[in-house]
């Protein structure tokens, strides 16, 4: 299976290269050269999300894509529960680090542990919240793979700090004095100094590796089963980096028979002014109690627009966005407590931006990608009664943090990186 650097289409790389490369060529993204649908859709949603995973991945990557590393990778539970008449919550949260991010991270490890071939490798990963934990959690005591996660200091609450800041061994932790935008590109840079990605084997395990992403198509295939047949449901996704809302419209592209997709934002809105005007004017990013979306550069839409200009894409009429604020965020929490749905601020949101955009003969789902004790300062304050800890949070909560702190300064990265 080829996949092109969608900004140096001829860089062409198998999926495995994809993998273990991370980033093409001046910080290209990989994507699959060519898109085809999946055969047989009705037969594929009667399949156990195990089987149909498999099915699905191999048909986006390769028949390198083994079952066993979906039963490693997806060994936790996926409901979907209703919430109102025509609106289901797909719970995404349930893996090791309590977010949707468990699916891909635990994917590409996998992946990256039978691509890499025992080679030395460094993750280095930027997170605005939930993607330390999960990848921290994914390669924790893997041999040959040290771990590196930038996360903005003092803008990630400090239960989701301690899930992924306290593990040690080869787990490193940066708490970066800037915003997430400035981790993300202190990724960046460090991907394009080839001395530092030779000597150091560099991979990236946000969604800007393919894996990550591929993986994330999954999950919307699984609500559709769990619906009634011949249910056509539009799906609200908390937006920030982008790479859920893509893995989203590729589902679609290859068969997923979803009516549309809402991407909801907050105050952060890149892309909500960017359908309204078609101007692509991002602002400086502002902290929001959706701290897992404070970005202004979505990493994953020029993925988005590949997927418009060379897939058949409609995205007009397939994907809307709309941005929530942190008080209209507030009152979602307590509006979906009316009915008995404990939801954190990034779920709430979509399911707000959802009961804004729903009309009255459609199914909607939203997506509910952290667990709501997470962000237990937030909800306790919200809704004035006492949130219970799940084990995984209890397990951590008094351990001690152990980042580095360090100025949003290359140099410096650069010498941490090579200290080790």
């Amino acid at each position: 299976m080829a996949f092109i650097n969608i900004d140096h289409r001829q860089q062409q790389v198998s999926f495995a290269q994809a993998v273990v490369k991370g980033l093409g060529k001046n910080r290209g993204l990989f994507f699959p050269r060519q898109l085809s649908p999946l055969q047989d859709i009705p037969a594929l949603l009667r399949m156990d999300f195990i089987d149909r995973s498999t099915v699905i991945l191999q048909h986006l990557a390769g028949p390198e894509i083994q079952r066993k590393w979906l039963e490693k990778a997806f060994d936790f539970p996926l409901p979907l529960n209703r919430v109102s008449e025509r609106v289901h919550a797909l719970e995404l949260f349930h893996g090791p680090s309590l977010a949707f991010k468990d699916f891909g991270a635990r994917f590409m490890a996998q992946c990256l542990a039978e691509f890499s071939a025992g080679k030395k490798t460094t993750i280095l990963t930027a997170t605005s919240g939930d993607t330390g934990a999960a990848v921290a959690q994914a390669f924790y005591g893997q041999e040959h793979i040290d771990v590196v996660v930038l996360y903005p200091r003092g803008k990630v609450t400090p239960l989701q700090e301690k899930l992924f800041c306290t593990l040690g061994g080869n787990i490193r932790t940066v708490a970066v004095e800037d915003d997430f935008d400035a981790c993300q590109d202190l990724v960046k840079q460090s991907f394009d100094d080839p001395e530092l990605v030779q000597t150091l084997g560099l991979n990236s395990a946000n969604s800007i590796n393919v894996a990550r992403l591929l993986a994330q198509v999954c999950y919307y295939f699984e609500a559709l089963a769990k619906l009634p047949p011949g249910t056509r449901p539009v799906f609200s996704v908390p937006s920030g980096n982008f790479g859920n809302v893509t893995a989203a419209l590729l589902a679609i592209v290859v068969g997923l028979p979803a009516k549309r997709v809402i991407a909801a934002t907050n105050c952060n809105d890149t892309v909500p002014r960017f359908f309204k005007d078609g101007r692509w004017d991002p602002k400086p990013t502002v902290a929001t109690l959706t701290n897992a979306m404070d970005i202004s550069l979505p990493n994953n839409f020029p993925r988005v627009l590949e997927l418009q200009k060379n897939h058949g894409l409609n995205l007009p009429r397939l994907l809307t966005s709309f941005a929530v604020d942190d008080a209209e965020t507030r009152l979602a929490v307590r509006e979906l407590d009316d009915l008995a749905y404990l939801a954190d601020p990034h779920s709430a949101l979509a399911w707000k931006a959802l009961s804004l955009d729903l009309a009255k003969d459609e199914t909607g789902v939203f997506l509910c990608t952290a667990h709501p004790a997470k962000f237990i300062e937030t909800i306790e304050d919200v809704l004035q009664k006492p949130i219970t800890l799940p084990r995984e949070l209890e397990r951590v909560c008094q351990k001690d943090v152990l980042s580095t702190v360090m100025p949003a300064d290359y140099h410096s990265l650069r010498e941490f990186l090579l200290s080790r």
